[in-house]
């Protein structure tokens, strides 16, 4: 594998820098799009915690993968705001970022499973392009206040890199989408692109790759292989399982956010990821030896209609802010384990999620109110 460079024969192809602004930034309101989903909801309980001086405001409207148990205790907080509402409302989107003051943006909210973007790409396109379209628009608004915007991307604009002797993917390299989910993110950085030089927006892009923990919906392949396991069904893999991921511990995204938010340049991306990755069977195989499940459980389906090979990112830009991944793959993943053993029941009609090839459930099915949320994990962690 080798890094990409600027001295690359295809740089001409590749996604050109954006524009930089070197700053460290303190927020005082923070508004938080898809704070009761999985990554942004882990996001939220690190700010609200560590940066208890912060007003910390959540909009959500508490899709199928997302729950107000995740955060519904910190409702007692006074830094603390919850809004069920639609990011593709523009009325309430510039309502909020003025009547809550906001300076600061994490733009989490999306439609985030490949698998669902095979059936009904439009919801995709809604929500991930128009819904931060919007976002965009009422950040433009609300400037000079609005002193960062943070958009959440993801490892799959740049498609894939199968083998060795591939690129490793750095902010620079092209954007070569190939599934409808991936597109659409795409389609979203391109707007992104586009405010920050016609308005100077101060944009900042992350990418990440997959992402794990307590609490995540079981549609991803994770919690969909614990889940599996302890129902007592097979343990479903696409095509051959040979397909190689990196995986990233949520705590530690939520503490990546915490660096890009106060140290992070405008105008920059940058890529969240770790230096491991697996295959698909790997993960599978070792869940399934946590849980003590006879390997026969596991039963090869039909393969996506595509499927990228492999994901693989230099994350460099990122540690250089002084981030570092700390939570071990092996404690990590144990915890995880143990969390959905603790909790099942947490989700409500998981059914359509755990088939082979899933299909989007009916918007709000998993917005509990109310509920009491999950005591925090211990693990080990890398030196």
């Amino acid at each position: 594998l080798r890094v990409a460079s600027a001295s690359d024969g295809a740089g001409a192809a590749r996604m050109a820098p954006m524009a930089q602004t070197a700053d460290n930034h303190t927020p005082q309101n923070i508004l938080i799009t898809g704070g009761a989903g999985f990554i942004a909801s882990a996001t939220v309980l690190h700010f609200v915690s560590k940066y208890p001086h912060y007003n910390i405001v959540v909009l959500d409207k508490l899709d199928y993968c997302a729950s107000r148990k995740h955060i519904s205790h910190l409702d007692r907080l006074r830094n603390f705001k919850f809004i069920k509402g639609d990011i593709t409302s523009a009325d309430l989107v510039s309502y909020i970022l003025e009547s809550e003051k906001i300076d600061t943006v994490l733009h989490f909210a999306a439609q985030t499973h490949v698998d669902n973007s095979f059936g009904n790409s439009v919801v995709f396109t809604t929500n991930n392009v128009l819904g931060t379209h919007v976002m965009l628009e009422a950040a433009k608004h609300a400037m000079p206040r609005i002193r960062r915007f943070v958009h959440v991307s993801t490892d799959e604009v740049y498609g894939e890199n199968p083998g060795a002797g591939a690129e490793v993917f750095n902010e620079s390299s092209k954007m070569e989408p190939t599934n409808p989910y991936a597109a659409t993110k795409a389609s979203a950085e391109m707007l992104c692109t586009g405010y920050l030089h016609s308005y100077k927006l101060p944009i900042i892009v992350t990418r990440g790759n997959n992402v794990y923990g307590p609490r995540q919906y079981p549609e991803k392949l994770i919690p969909k292989m614990i889940n599996l396991a302890l129902l007592g069904k097979p343990l479903w893999i696409h095509g051959t399982g040979e397909q190689r991921r990196s995986y990233l511990h949520v705590d530690d995204v939520a503490r990546a956010f915490d660096a890009i938010t106060h140290k992070g340049v405008t105008g920059e991306r940058y890529n969240i990821g770790t230096n491991t990755d697996r295959t698909v069977l790997e993960v599978v195989q070792t869940i399934a030896a946590e849980l003590k499940i006879p390997e026969a459980r596991i039963k090869h389906v039909e393969d996506r209609i595509f499927n990228d090979q492999r994901y693989y990112m230099d994350s460099s830009k990122l540690i250089a802010l002084g981030w570092t991944e700390e939570v071990v793959w092996e404690e990590g993943l144990k915890e995880t384990i143990q969390w959905y053993k603790d909790h099942q029941g947490y989700w409500s009609n998981i059914a359509t999620a755990l088939l082979p090839h899933p299909t989007i459930p009916n918007e709000g099915t998993n917005a509990t109110e109310g509920a009491q949320a999950a005591p925090e994990p211990k693990r080990a962690r890398n030196a």
